[in-house]
């Protein structure tokens, strides 16, 4: 029977990072809603040509559209065992439009873990970031510092901080996230598939963690 895994964690909690590790390691597909919007428009698919006329104006994706592009996904032969989603769904009502989808192909979302990190912890991580002006090059000021400040180590340009990168805007990001996913947690919760793992040890830690509650839900 097919196992199916939803991958919860706010920006900066290194949720990618793991969902591939994992999905590796148990063999399903990793699948992401950012690959797969950018699969879509890049291909330009018709869902993905949809979903750009709403991005276009300004507008969200309706549900039904990327709910779409996740059942195609789905479909395909990589995901004959499972999968692992990651970023989708976002809102209960996705996730119940996911589980009627799921019971269709006779399975459900067997565990739901949440990668759970402080605000104060995931502001620092984020707003760290510098980039050069040159290249692109990425440093940042805790975890990859620059041997000189404010120089790029590769080629001696400026290093600066995207608007992204601020600390105001990645607290935004993160509260936007909490707002939205917050009924989420509580969904998944009452189904008895949530499970929190604490995101602020270190990443083989998480990763041993994630995959004792993944792989005994697998066997």
């Amino acid at each position: 029977m097919a196992t199916y895994f939803v991958l919860l964690g706010p920006p900066g909690a290194g949720k990618g990072t793991q969902a591939k590790l994992a999905a590796e390691r148990l063999g399903l597909a990793h699948v992401s809603s950012g690959d797969l919007f950018r699969e879509n428009l890049s291909a330009k698919t018709e869902l993905g040509m949809l979903a750009k006329g709403f991005m276009d104006r300004g507008e969200l994706v309706p549900d039904d559209v990327t709910i779409a592009m996740v059942r195609d996904r789905l479909q395909r032969p990589d995901c004959k065992n499972g999968a692992l989603l990651d970023g989708f769904p976002r809102t209960p009502a996705q996730a119940e439009a996911l589980e009627a989808m799921l019971s269709e192909f006779g399975g459900n979302v067997s565990v739901a873990p949440y990668i759970n990190v402080p605000m104060d912890v995931l502001i620092e991580r984020l707003s760290g970031r510098w980039s050069c002006r040159a290249a692109g090059h990425v440093y940042h000021e805790k975890y990859n510092p620059p041997k000189v400040a404010g120089k790029c180590d590769m080629d001696g340009s400026e290093l600066y901080q995207r608007d992204d990168d601020k600390a105001e805007t990645v607290r935004r990001r993160i509260e936007v996230y909490l707002n939205q996913t917050a009924p989420l947690l509580v969904h998944y919760r009452q189904k008895g598939a949530l499970v929190e793992i604490d995101g602020t040890l270190p990443i083989d830690d998480v990763s041993r963690e994630l995959m004792q509650h993944l792989g005994a839900a697998q066997s």
